[in-house]
């Protein structure tokens, strides 16, 4: 099966206990995504496809920015669930959550939260309309992605690389042949 599209989700900064954008984790994180990015790259995938929160998506979307500017092509789409996504951060998230807004395509799913149900009706509509997801998420460490994470593992032909702990240990230990 081709993958043309693919989600992108995982834990948020918060998450992982990273409050930087100079944390020492980030350059092996980073260093992990831009391995499956080129990996991405080689299996034909264009569109990366968004859902604006700070922490895993944005560090992805700062790499395929990188990969851009060295001649790498693809499309970048952000799918907001509400128009106020964000509205409340401070500044410094205002300005990452900006730079989501300026990939190739914009939209909002919903004007604001109405229902719980608008979360899974969502999640349904990224991953009926994507040939596959690419995330940071491991079950054990449960978070809000839960639901994401157990509507990927019942689609059929559907494409999943998920980023774990285990292989960020493995690119840590041996970070200083990477560089």
């Amino acid at each position: 099966m081709h993958t043309k599209s693919i989600v992108v989700a995982g834990y948020r900064h918060t998450d992982l206990g990273i409050f930087s954008d100079k944390d020492p984790k980030l350059t092996v994180i980073k260093a992990a995504i831009r391995k499956d990015l080129l990996s991405f790259f080689d299996r034909g995938v264009e569109w990366f496809i968004f859902t604006g929160n700070l922490g895993f998506e944005y560090w992805v979307l700062e790499e395929l920015e990188v990969l851009q500017q060295q001649g790498y092509q693809c499309q970048k789409a952000t799918i907001f669930c509400f128009e106020n996504h964000g509205e409340q951060w401070g500044e410094a998230s205002q300005t990452k959550l900006a730079r989501f807004k300026q990939t190739d395509f914009v939209k909002y799913a919903y004007p604001r939260y109405e229902r719980p149900s608008q979360f899974r009706d969502y999640n349904r509509f990224l991953l009926d309309n994507t040939d596959g997801a690419y995330l940071f998420y491991e079950p054990e460490n449960e978070t809000n992605l839960k639901y994401l994470y157990h509507q990927v593992l019942k689609k059929e032909d559907y494409t999943v690389k998920r980023l774990t702990f285990e292989e960020l240990n493995q690119i840590a230990e041996n970070f200083s042949e990477i560089e």
